[in-house]
């Protein structure tokens, strides 16, 4: 029965959608010819890396590569989990249905705005600060988007450590046109407007893209509009066919109302209400780089990036928690203030990458091998007593009470060599050398008029990182197997505790750890596309606070102390395989292309060592100890599974996918009852099925259309403690959109 509601949307959605192009006519003096019919196929997807790509190593690694041309999707709102359907063991937490922020993480790691992924655009970072607060404010709109690349954990010592991987935008360029033109247009539920509009073309030497994406809804929540602009400008030049450089510009502004969390009882009665009309939140982004590719001579080529960022981001809101209502005082007859956060962000980096080709005997070897400049800053406001209004009014009464100033420098090397055994077989051990150091300073509070301090903190320590790749290639498969160390430096969170009282570990260790992997991947004949495997990811030294009494006097009250308390393994098994139903049969002429497609995970998320402690009450005043031990991690679901059906048949294509997700505990404790603000419990599974389709005409005019959350299924995919808002946040319930396009 299950099958039938999977299957019979499908079957309805693509007969309604068929259509049959006219044939265009050829004409010459002596003879009239139609066109052939052209059937467009859907290339396999993910892809994955050759070799070296880019000045980049990646024999040995898991990795995959998206091409959203191949790929039926509401590209407009950037939605996650449709794009990442094909890429097992994604976690994607969906806060609101704007799509300006992607929040992705991998093998059972945090999504939170992606900040467990090295997360960067044409190959350099747009986070806010790779090691002190990583947090991807920004992302490309997925329109704009040609491919998107995810480097699993062996990704760590050419791009950085963290434990993720690195994720990476690829823009769209025109390489062959003088002029091209192309647009987009979209209207769908619940107010939601978009244009994408771009030119490109390539001139002699020069070549250039410029776009600019504007979208604009009322959401599907109450208190959740926003309207969000990305604009774009590239340009190259190119000296020899060896030789180009490049410059790139990006810029995105946007302003979104917050809706706000919600307890079990809110959620249960309606999904869709809200009960903050006062929260908005706002990030002005700034990314620019200068992009430098030579090839010195046919065994060593060199790629060099200049790059920076200047961006803010804004908060002002009333941020209690869900149970707790933002009302009319009657003595004031005003709301409460409101809460303003601001943060700074200018960063500046320079990153060089070469491969070096030579051989040992008749074999060709590649060794990769770079260095890396980097410096950040961030200026951190917060507490601010903002207005009683309920615009986007970023002004408070006084001063901040915290006005924190964060440096972070780094330096790295790193070299991979590719040593091929035989021509099949490579063994590629490599290093990375990690110069960080974060300095700390500033107002941590206000006490009676009186500044209080932020003790000026200073860490810096080298970190060596090592890893081995193995890759064994038969025919049209290979066997992989990669282990590298990771780690995690110390967040600007870990070193500012929530009181004044509170204490952190001068000998604060950066979190470390390793991903392993093995897996078996590849195409068959040219109907069967799969990638299996087996991961094994350890995280060390995570950060947690110890509680003590003050002065050793229970009757002094207690205080926090933030040190390393323990380790999490996180392991399991990751599969993807796309079956092309219509080529094993050989029946693709009459009937196209049907592919299915499944990528499925199983996780398991444990803490195998973790302290806590109680907050201890009259008249016992006594502080226990207790270990989260074989505890689940927070937020990390026990399977995440799709399943799709994708249909192309000359210019129509239409895509039907089925999303599920296990439940997750919300906190370290595996809280199963909800609690009465709806911070903690458990959050149940579920299952979400989309419907998307396209359809070409003219050659160069397409229309898309699709149903996301087509059985409108209630469901939520995180409990939050701060922003976006206290409580549950609801996933967005059914929505369609259609679209005009045009190409020149």
């Amino acid at each position: 029965m299950r099958l039938l509601y999977f299957i019979l949307p499908l079957l309805i959605f693509v007969n309604t959608s068929y259509a049959q192009d006219k044939f265009d006519i050829e004409e010459n003096d002596t003879v009239k010819k139609l066109a052939p019919v052209i059937i467009i196929t859907q290339q396999q997807s993910p892809d994955r890396m050759p070799e070296t790509k880019d000045n980049v190593l990646f024999s040995g690694k898991k990795n995959e590569v998206l091409k959203l041309s191949n790929i039926n999707g509401n590209l407009t709102n950037n939605n996650a989990r449709e794009i990442f359907a094909r890429i097992p063991g994604v976690t994607v937490w969906e806060n609101e249905g704007s799509g300006i922020q992607i929040n992705v993480g991998v093998r059972g790691l945090s999504p939170n705005r992606s900040w467990e992924l090295n997360t960067r655009q044409n190959g350099y970072d747009i986070s806010s600060d790779v090691f002190g607060y990583p947090e991807a404010y920004y992302n490309p709109p997925l329109e704009a988007v040609e491919t998107i690349e995810l480097i699993r954990g062996g990704s760590s010592l050419q791009f950085g450590p963290q434990f993720g991987g690195m994720l990476n935008y690829v823009l769209k360029r025109e390489t062959k046109k003088k002029f091209s033109f192309e647009t987009q247009n979209t209207v769908g539920s619940y107010g939601l407007m978009s244009s994408f509009n771009a030119i490109g073309g390539k001139f002699k030497k020069f070549s250039y893209y410029v776009y600019n994406h504007s979208r604009s809804a009322d959401g599907w929540r109450e208190n959740s509009d926003y309207t969000v602009r990305n604009s774009h400008v590239f340009v190259e030049y190119r000296f020899t066919e060896n030789t180009k450089l490049s410059a790139e510009y990006t810029n995105m502004d946007y302003k979104m109302q917050q809706a706000g969390g919600l307890t079990d009882e809110q959620f249960n009665n309606d999904s869709r209400q809200s009960f903050r009309e006062r929260n908005w939140f706002g990030t002005p982004w700034n990314v620019f780089s200068i992009n430098f590719d030579t090839k010195l001579n046919d065994k060593l080529t060199s790629n060099t990036k200049l790059f920076g960022l200047i961006g803010e981001r804004n908060s002002v809101g009333f941020t209690a928690t869900p149970n707790i209502e933002d009302a009319i005082n009657q003595a004031t007859n005003n709301f409460a203030n409101r809460r303003v956060d601001r943060d700074y962000y200018k960063n500046f980096g320079l990153e060089n990458r070469n491969i070096y080709k030579y051989k040992i005997g008749k074999i060709n070897n590649n060794l990769a091998f770079g260095v890396r400049l980097y410096k950040a800053n961030t200026q951190r406001l917060q507490d601010g007593r903002g207005t009683t209004g309920s615009d986007f009014d970023l002004s408070i009464e006084g001063r901040f009470v915290r006005d924190l100033d964060f440096t972070t420098e780094n330096v790295a090397v790193f070299a991979e060599n590719q040593f091929k055994v035989t021509d099949k077989f490579s063994v590629t051990p490599g290093v990375r050398y990690e110069y960080i150091q974060n300095i700390g300073e500033g107002r941590f509070g206000i006490s009676g008029g009186t500044d209080i301090a932020f003790p000026n903190k200073t860490i810096s320590r080298s970190q060596p990182l090592f890893g081995l790749g193995l890759e064994y290639k038969f025919r049209t498969t290979n066997i992989y197997a990669n282990i590298t160390q990771a780690f995690r430096p110390v967040l600007f969170s870990d070193l500012t505790p929530p009181a004044v009282t509170d204490l952190i570990d001068p000998n604060l260790k950066d979190a470390s750890g390793f991903n392993a992997d093995i897996g078996y991947r590849g195409t068959f004949k040219n109907y069967l596309n799969f990638d299996f495997s087996i991961f094994y990811l350890s995280y060390n030294n995570r950060i947690g606070g110890i509680r003590q009494f003050v002065n050793n006097d229970p009757t002094q009250g207690t205080f926090i102390y933030r040190t390393n308390l323990g380790e999490t393994v996180n392991k399991g098994i990751e599969g993807f395989a796309n079956l092309n139903i219509t080529r094993l049969f050989e029946i693709e002429k009459p009937y196209g292309n049907l592919d299915f497609f499944a990528s499925v995970s199983f996780i398991d998320s444990r803490y195998t060592d973790f302290r806590i402690f109680s907050t201890p009450s009259a008249p016992n005043f006594t502080i226990t100890e207790t270990n989260l031990s074989g505890n689940r991690v927070e937020n990390a679901p026990r399977y995440i599974h799709n399943f799709g059906l994708s249909w192309t048949n000359n210019n129509i294509s239409a895509t039907a996918q089925y999303r599920m997700s296990g439940r997750i505990f919300t906190d370290a404790n595996n809280t199963t009852t909800p609690s009465a603000n709806g911070v903690t419990g458990i959050l149940d599974n579920y299952r979400v099925f989309d419907l998307s389709t396209e359809y070409k005409f003219l050659k160069n005019y397409n229309i898309r259309v699709g149903i996301n959350n087509l059985f409108d299924e209630e469901y939520a995919t995180r409990r939050s403690s701060g922003y976006p808002g206290p409580g549950i946040l609801p996933g967005e319930g059914r929505t369609f959109y259609i679209s005009i396009g045009a190409k020149f």
